[in-house]
């Protein structure tokens, strides 16, 4: 039988987003497959975190590109981002809390691309008015990965329903986000 080395890690990255310390033999057990076949496909935890971060880059990229951020307003689009992100935001809660992915020169382009994208979406909004100007795209990046991290735990330890992730994100940060008009 063979491995589906991206259901492997999405079982991985399941895992890891709840239990950051969690050991290959578990992370095997997790994925149900035994510890020497992981192993072979990750000689250890930093190859796997990397396959992780390859595979979370690779999910968000498709993500983005079937939100089509480019069409309509820029809050419609964030919108169908949020909604895109749903299927891997555990994926997302493990990569964005997993601090050595971000040091030093070592940090991906792909991450750098997707920051570009969603700050541009930002920035959009804010030209469109719909977006406060005093917030900065980078932060607002920032809010939304946080959000969607957030969110996939609260999802998983069963706080929030999961037929709410995406209403409760888009409330959230644009409640705060949005331009308050005064009256």
């Amino acid at each position: 039988m063979a491995m589906d080395r991206d259901q492997v890690l999405r079982d991985a990255a399941a895992l890891l987003s709840r239990k950051s310390t969690a050991t290959m033999d578990e992370v095997a057990r997790a994925a149900g497959i035994g510890r020497a076949t992981l192993h072979r496909h990750f000689a250890g935890r930093d190859a796997l975190v990397r396959a992780l971060e390859e595979l979370g880059i690779r999910q968000f990229e498709a993500a983005f590109d079937n939100a089509r951020l480019d069409e309509g307003t820029a809050v419609e689009a964030l919108r169908r981002l949020v909604a895109e992100a749903e299927r891997d935001a555990q994926l997302l809660a493990f990569l964005v809390t997993e601090n050595q992915l971000f040091e030093g020169d070592q940090v991906n382009e792909g991450w750098s691309r997707l920051d570009a994208r969603v700050s541009a979406l930002f920035r959009r909004g804010q030209e469109e008015g719909d977006i406060r100007i005093d917030l900065s795209p980078a932060w607002l990046t920032e809010a939304l990965y946080g959000l969607i991290g957030t969110c996939a735990w609260a999802v998983m330890d069963g706080r929030v329903a999961a037929k709410d992730f995406q209403y409760m994100i888009i409330e959230l940060l644009l409640g705060g986000a949005r331009r308050s008009v005064e009256k």
